[in-house]
Parts: structure tokens; C-alpha cells; sequence
């Protein structure tokens, strides 16, 4: 699915067009509820990996959820390099590398800490990009606040949370927040959805040997092929998809707005797909980091 609108009938010669369809079916949806249905399919993802683990180390968990996206993306976008200058393609391949590094990181933080703290601690990258592009006073709250949940997320005596977990979702934070500026520098110069097709395969390539020499035979399962490529349609291919469709209907700010309610989504997610309990110090840390998104994002033109 792209970002253009749906302009055609979804019957041609008496055949149904799939992507006609599927264009006509998201139309159908409020486009904050598609942003809503994107976070939950990324979240639904982490908890179908998080349940992975039992099986596969976290690097090769990233490897088959990179491989599978990949895969997708690959065949939909068929990236082509003609025309494109060595710039373009380290840009490329700088993009791929930090999506690979910003997965891993974040897989190995969900192996230590509930989902719905990893996500929190994470988010700290969109929102540092966003408050290092303003000058307001004000954007310091919002900086105290996310300090403030992070700082209620400090390891207690139950022995949940680690600070190995901790500094695995900062480090994924920071490669968030690389993410987001080389997503920009790559939107750029390639076109359409190609660079990110690109960026998935350079990820392949740089994942697969660790993933490949952690996971072993198990990789070669048919049920863990399955539910990798469950894993990289859920966080990658469907969540890009639909969040393509929903900027392509609202204003970028709102967009924002409703994506800072993804750490409460995974707290969520967390709970009901994976059973973790979360006491009212995790839940008050949770809604700090929210806190802090929304008003950073609502106050973005104030």
C-alpha cells in the first residue's frame, strides 16, 4: 500500500484489484484510527517476538524480523541504485545500518524489561529530536518530566527492571533518534518508499551473520520461519503501510500526538499478550514519558 490516494475502481475487466482494495478499505477508517491501529500492530509485533525468545536469542529474533520486512518491502518498493551518487548510497547504507542497530539494541532491552518500560525508555529518541529542534523554555518541562519517568523506572528490589535493560532501551533511543534524522536525509534522495527498502536490505546484510550463528538450526524451523515473518509484517511492513495512509490524510502534528500514546499501547499490549503486571511507580514513569511527548508535540508551534 502507498501513500497516494486511492483514484481508481477496485474492478478492471471484471478483476478484482487487491491494492485497489486495500486502499478502499483504509479509506473507510478514520485516519486516527488508523494511526491508532498502526501502534497496535507494532506493539503486537514486540509481543510476538518478546515470546520468541523462549526459542531464539534477541539477535536472531531482529535478524528473521529485518529479513522478513525486507522481503516484503523489497518486492513491493524493488529499490533500483541507477542514478544514484556514492552520497546517496552512504546515506543509504547509514540509514540501514542504524535501523539494524536500533532494533537489535531494542530487542535486548525487551528480553530484560517489560514491554511497556522498554517502549517507554526508547521513546526518549523522538523526543529528544523534537525538544533539540526547539528553543523554548518551555520544552525544559517536558526534557524534567521524561527525566523524571526514567528516573522512577531506576531498578527496585523485585529485580524486573535491570540497568543492562535500561541502557539497552537508551542506547535503542539514541539510535531512534539516528533513525529519524537519516530517515529525512534518505527520503531525500531516494525515491518513494525505495530507501527504506534499501535500508532493510543493508540491515539483512549486517544482521546475518550474528543472527545466523546465534539461532543455528532452530532458524531452519518452518514454524519459526512463520512467526518471524508474523514479527515483520506486524512491526514493519503493516504499521509503515498504514502510517503512510494516515500522514497522507492529517496534519503531522496530530499525527504526533496520537503516537506519543505508543508506550501506553505496549504497557497495554504487555498486560493483556504477555502477562506483565506493572506496578503504580511503572505505570506513573509511563505516563511521565507521555506526558512529556504530548506536550512536546502539542506546543510544537506555540
Amino acid at each position: 500500500m502507498t501513500a497516494s490516494a486511492w483514484s481508481g475502481e477496485p474492478y478492471r475487466e471484471g478483476r478484482i484489484r487487491p491494492g485497489a482494495l486495500l486502499r478502499a478499505a483504509s479509506d473507510a477508517i478514520p485516519p486516527p484510527g488508523l494511526v491508532l491501529l498502526a501502534i497496535m500492530s507494532v506493539q503486537l509485533g514486540a509481543g510476538l517476538a518478546k515470546n520468541l525468545f523462549a526459542q531464539l536469542p534477541p539477535s536472531s529474533v531482529v535478524f528473521l524480523r529485518i529479513a522478513a520486512g525486507a522481503l516484503i518491502l523489497g518486492l513491493m518498493a524493488r529499490p533500483r541504485l541507477r542514478g544514484l551518487s556514492r552520497r546517496d548510497l552512504g546515506v543509504g547504507i547509514a540509514f540501514g545500518a542504524t535501523l539494524g542497530l536500533m532494533n537489535l539494541t531494542f530487542y535486548e532491552a525487551l528480553a530484560r524489561l517489560p514491554i511497556g518500560i522498554a517502549v517507554a525508555i526508547e521513546f526518549l529518541g523522538p523526543l529528544g529530536v523534537a525538544v533539540a529542534a526547539s528553543r523554548r523554555r518551555l520544552d525544559l518541562l517536558w526534557v524534567a518530566l521524561a527525566g523524571t519517568g526514567v528516573l522512577l523506572l531506576a531498578p527496585g528490589g523485585e529485580g524486573r527492571v535491570s540497568w543492562a535493560g535500561i541502557g539497552f532501551a537508551l542506547l535503542a533511543a539514541v539510535f531512534w533518534a539516528a533513525y529519524i534524522l537519516l530517515s529525512a536525509a534518505t527520503g531525500s534522495r531516494f525515491p518513494g518508499t525505495t530507501g527504506l527498502a534499501f535500508a532493510m536490505m543493508v540491515s539483512v546484510v549486517l544482521a546475518a551473520p550474528i543472527g545466523v550463528a546465534t539461532g543455528g538450526a532452530a532458524l531452519l524451523s518452518p514454524e519459526i520461519l512463520l512467526l518471524g515473518m508474523g514479527v515483520g509484517l506486524l512491526s514493519s511492513v503493516i504499521p509503515y503501510s498504514i502510517e503512510l495512509e494516515a500522514l497522507r490524510r492529517m496534519p503531522k502534528n496530530v499525527f504526533g500526538i496520537l503516537m506519543s500514546l505508543e508506550p501506553a499501547a505496549a504497557a497495554l499490549v504487555g498486560l493483556v499478550i504477555l502477562g506483565e503486571v506493572l506496578d503504580i511507580r511503572e505505570w506513573a514513569a509511563i505516563a511521565c514519558v507521555v506526558a512529556a511527548s504530548l506536550g512536546s508535540t502539542r506546543t510544537a508551534r506555540a
